[in-house]
């Protein structure tokens, strides 16, 4: 397949199933010709959680990439959370969100001053917009990730570990494929094991 696709990925930084699918994201933008555009949904939104705890509880990691989008632009969104879900989930420190927020900006060169959006609502409405979008595509009965083929949205795939190389890329023609099928709306099977961080 040499067709350009655009794909639209929604994540909550804390969510390993969807670091799990932006692995594999990131292997399919190595062997397909896909244009990726990153964007923040989250769970506190999607379960109606009140703000809570330390740096913003489950807000504070997606308030700060959001923040971060709306002040410096779109570009910094993948980066930013590499560098957060490398050490929330591979690394193990999703318990630390305020060193975890420091440390990311940080690598990723944004100012230190971002980490206060943890515990501000003040670009909710912006989170909750793009949230929002992906649950325009893809409907009600699905959580983190959302990804969009084409525009056609899916919750998922969810996969451990991330497949690589051309298994990736496999896994991408079926998406398109699935995309591309109208009428087309569920795989599922129950899962059997926990993300696996290789």
């Amino acid at each position: 397949m040499t067709d350009t696709h655009r794909a639209d990925f929604w994540f909550d930084p804390l969510c390993p199933w969807a670091w799990m699918t932006s692995r594999w994201m990131g292997e399919v933008e190595r062997v397909r010709d896909v244009e990726v555009s990153w964007h923040v949904m989250s769970l506190a939104v999607l379960n109606d959680d009140p703000d809570d705890g330390e740096a913003g509880g489950r807000w504070g990691p997606v308030r700060v990439v959001n923040a971060a989008r709306e002040l410096h632009g779109p570009g910094v969104v993948k980066p930013l959370y590499d560098a957060l879900g490398t050490r929330i989930h591979p690394g193990g420190r999703g318990g630390e969100p305020g060193a975890v927020i420091d440390e990311a900006l940080a690598e990723v060169g944004l100012p230190a001053e971002l980490a206060r959006y943890a515990t501000s609502d003040e670009h909710d409405d912006a989170l909750r917009a793009s949230h929002q979008r992906a649950m325009d595509l893809v409907g009600t009965d699905v959580g983190t990730p959302v990804v969009a083929v084409d525009g056609v949205a899916f919750f998922g795939p969810v996969v451990t570990p991330a497949p690589r190389g051309e298994a990736a890329g496999r896994l991408w023609d079926g998406a398109v494929l699935v995309a591309g099928t109208p009428g087309f709306y569920e795989l599922k099977r129950s899962r059997t094991s926990g993300p696996v961080f290789d």
